[in-house]
């Protein structure tokens, strides 16, 4: 448990109950219910392919960063892990790009509240239900870190439960024709209006959404200072992301694509929402549509959490200012929580904005959501990176280590060129070049914010701990 210097300290609060909650919560998202009407846009059914290669690819990080958290359980972990086995400026950009990729995050879920109340409410201005949502949730996470997990866990619930009676229904229909007066519905669109529709290139360009409705995942390695029995925590929620990932993206997209043609769904709205109001069964598209709304309000609300306890640790590191390690008796970083909802907040001002400049809301969604790609991007190399150097200084440590990363190096190595690639081909499309562009010039200037207020700060530390450990050792 961390003190700020007050002498008051986060709180591990948070149980296994809410650790598995909070791990689903982070990977089920608008990214999955929004962003896929982006990605089968572009590469038709095969999009299946991509969340599945992305899926593998996230479980060797989580399995990374999971075998240092074993031994480590910290709060903010991969930021403390870049500092200590890369480099301070890479645990600076971790933590600031974590920051950035989360208030981006709740931002477009923000713009996605907006957009699923139309469902109900078609002529109420978006701006309203996004008011109401940040404010809820700013004051939910400022109780405590016990009320913040109770509130991600029925989040959560929610939509586990109706996805997994979503995918049921869906496969009634697939097979039975239930909703469809018992004509079965078969998998033909799968192939029917082609596999592969945007050929290799819509397949590639599909990615940086697919790995985006990722994003979340590591956030096990934010609350894992808060958690009580870390370990035992840890083994389950990360052992879970598999199981999470065949069920929830390739079982809820699978019933997508193959009850409705991929080539007549309407980008503008959830293809979830889509799918079963052209079944005719409408009111299982409200319910639908309640989960999806459900899912950004969990978005923002993991967004909320996890970028005020990154801030807490820039705090901690002498990187904000002291205001910013104050807690309440809660034990929640008040200063940070207030802060980072007025960041999302802009999402609510965007979505005011943009629709002077975008034909859709779809559109908007995906120019806010794709700029954090690669922010969201920088932990995971980080996590894969940090993970090697963790071996090669604690080769004992690994002989009794019971929760390795399979195959690694190997699987460090094809990892971090998948996720190049992915960035390469984000260059290659129009609709996520300037997204792109805004994740690098966020790494600019952050480098550049570094070198100039921090770097001779952390050399002079580097050295005092030199010198501090020289003398405790000829005094030996």
């Amino acid at each position: 448990m961390t003190k700020d210097n007050d002498g008051k300290k986060l709180e591990r609060n948070l149980s296994s109950r809410h650790m598995q909650m909070i791990a689903l919560g982070g990977t089920i998202g608008v990214g999955l219910f929004m962003g896929s009407a982006s990605t089968i846009k572009w590469t038709g059914p095969s999009v299946l392919l991509d969340y599945g290669i992305a899926g593998i690819i996230l479980y060797l990080i989580m399995r990374a960063l999971g075998e240092m958290l074993y031994v480590h359980p910290v709060t903010g972990s991969f930021s403390q892990f870049a500092t200590h086995y890369m480099h301070p400026l890479f645990g600076f950009l971790t933590a600031w790009s974590n920051i950035f990729q989360w208030i981006l995050v709740g931002m477009s879920e923000v713009i996605a509240i907006g957009t699923y109340c139309n469902f109900w409410w078609p002529h109420l201005p978006g701006w309203i239900p996004g008011v109401i949502a940040i404010v809820s949730l700013c004051i939910a996470n400022l109780l405590s870190v016990k009320s913040f997990g109770e509130l991600e866990y029925w989040f959560s619930m929610i939509k586990v439960v109706t996805i997994i009676a979503m995918i049921l229904a869906g496969f009634a229909m697939i097979i039975f024709g239930f909703g469809n007066h018992m004509h079965p519905i078969g998998i033909s669109n799968l192939w029917t209006h082609g596999f592969f529709a945007g050929g290799l290139k819509g397949f590639l360009f599909a990615l940086s959404i697919v790995l985006a409705s990722y994003q979340g995942i590591e956030l096990i390695g934010v609350t894992a200072g808060e958690a009580d029995n870390p370990k035992q925590t840890i083994v389950k929620s990360i052992q879970s992301t598999i199981w999470r990932i065949l069920i929830f993206y390739i079982g809820a997209i699978f019933v997508i694509v193959s009850i409705y043609p991929w080539n007549e769904l309407n980008g503008s709205n959830s293809p979830f929402v889509e799918t079963f109001a052209k079944i005719g069964i409408t009111g299982a598209a409200g319910i639908i549509n309640f989960v999806v709304l459900t899912a950004a309000l969990s978005g923002s609300n993991s967004s909320i959490y996890s970028t005020s306890r990154m801030a807490y640790l820039l705090a901690q590191e002498g990187r904000l200012p002291k205001r910013f390690l104050k807690v309440n008796k809660h034990g929640v970083p008040y200063y940070d929580v207030i802060a980072i909802s007025f960041g999302i907040f802009l999402g609510v001002v965007l979505n005011v904005i943009l629709p002077m400049f975008f034909k859709s809301a779809s559109d908007i969604f995906v120019v806010v959501y794709s700029s954090s790609v690669l922010p969201g991007m920088v932990p995971w190399f980080v996590i894969l990176v940090s993970q090697l150097r963790f071996r090669k200084e604690n080769p004992e440590l690994m002989k009794q280590h019971t929760f390795k990363m399979p195959f690694s190096p190997y699987s460090n190595y094809i990892a971090l060129f998948f996720l190049a690639l992915t960035l390469v081909f984000m260059t290659m499309n129009p609709e996520t070049q300037i997204p792109l562009m805004v994740g690098v010039v966020f790494l600019v200037i952050m480098t550049i914010v570094y070198y100039a207020k921090f770097n001779t700060k952390d050399k002079l530390l580097k050295a005092e701990k030199a010198a501090d450990a020289a003398n405790h050792n000829s005094e030996y």
